[in-house]
């Protein structure tokens, strides 16, 4: 006789993920405010939108992941930042059309579903979108055995915006002489690691408890650092002008993010000595000797978002950020009527 076969002896634990579900409710719930409606755990999300002041509302949309940062997370057996992470790279893609983010969905899935884990990815995933000002309106979480592994899982996250038609943020009237403003990074962000694990852990042989003298942490700590989310201070430079356009500094590093932006035959300068680059980028540059143009087009340098401005709105941009709390914002350098990056010293 065929013996019977459950669900469960599949590997897919149903009532785990029903006790998930009741552990993610509580950080879910944080994040709403009254344009979310209905009750938790419908089959959809209802969010009834604030149209007030948008005379044309256009919805401003992103998607992402966090990458092989992830395995940080799982090696270290702390799952609690790589929401915010999952967060900052799609509510950082919208700011760049001068969008504010209104919603957010999360997509989890797993090997072997722990009840206890998944709440904790969930609460990082609240905690960001608390940050961004955002509410987590709904999400998914798979089990999948056979195609992750028990301990492993992945991450996606969708976000929505919103921004009135004649306020969008183009890049279209981006000058020669505009100038290029920084905001610091946190530290790599969510990009890079599948090159930092293998510099790291394999040629240099350290492991996430490695306490490196060239650290005040250990090296998973700074590796796990979360990306940092710049909606407080966009927001506060739109209340008081419109950029040209923004970069978010992600894959690609800093040249092709900037480089995007630019209209046909237009280039860019980047003064070298505006900023000290942090440690972690510096030891990278280091131990992988990589040239200068490779190591700008992988990594973020310790530069998170860059606003290109008007050479007169300099200093209501930076008024504008110290508003926000963001006292560290410094002049990287301008729009060149050349093609391609320029280093200046």
């Amino acid at each position: 006789m065929t013996k019977k076969i459950s669900y469960k002896d599949s590997g897919v634990d149903i009532k785990e993920g029903e006790r998930a579900v009741d552990l993610m409710k509580e950080h879910v719930k944080e994040t709403f405010g009254p344009q979310v409606l209905g009750n938790f755990g419908g089959f959809g999300s209802l969010y009834k939108p604030d149209l007030e002041g948008l005379d044309s509302p256009v919805l401003v949309a992103g998607c992402d992941g966090v990458g092989t940062k992830l395995k940080i997370a799982i090696m270290m057996d702390r799952h609690d930042t790589v929401g915010r992470d999952l967060v900052a790279m799609c509510v950082n893609d919208i700011l760049c059309q001068g969008a504010m983010p209104l919603f957010f969905l999360d997509y989890i899935a797993t090997g072997k579903l722990s009840a206890e884990k998944a709440a904790e990815l969930v609460k990082g995933v609240a905690h960001g979108c608390k940050i961004a000002g955002c509410a987590l309106v709904g999400g998914e979480t798979a089990e999948m055995p056979g195609f992750y592994g028990e301990d492993e899982y992945d991450m996606a996250g969708f976000a929505v915006g919103m921004v009135d038609e004649g306020k969008i943020i183009s890049g279209k009237n981006i000058k020669p002489g505009d100038l290029l403003i920084a905001l610091p990074s946190s530290g790599l962000h969510s990009n890079g690691f599948s090159l930092v694990r293998k510099l790291f852990f394999e040629q240099e042989a350290y492991s996430v408890d490695s306490r490196p003298d060239w650290l005040d942490c250990s090296l998973g700590e700074e590796l796990l650092r979360p990306t940092r989310i710049y909606t407080r201070e966009i927001r506060s430079v739109l209340k008081r002008l419109q950029p040209k356009a923004i970069a978010h500094i992600t894959g690609g590093g800093l040249i092709e993010n900037v480089a995007r932006l630019m209209p046909e035959g237009f280039g860019f300068e980047i003064i070298e000595s505006a900023w000290k680059v942090p440690v972690i980028f510096r030891k990278i540059s280091e131990k992988s000797r990589m040239d200068r143009d490779e190591l700008y087009s992988s990594l973020n340098m310790g530069i998170g978002m860059v606003l290109i401005v008007e050479e007169d709105k300099i200093g209501l941009t930076f008024a504008a950020l110290e508003e926000a709390g963001e006292n560290k914002a410094f002049y990287l350098g301008k729009v060149l009527k050349e093609k391609g990056v320029k280093f200046k010293g």
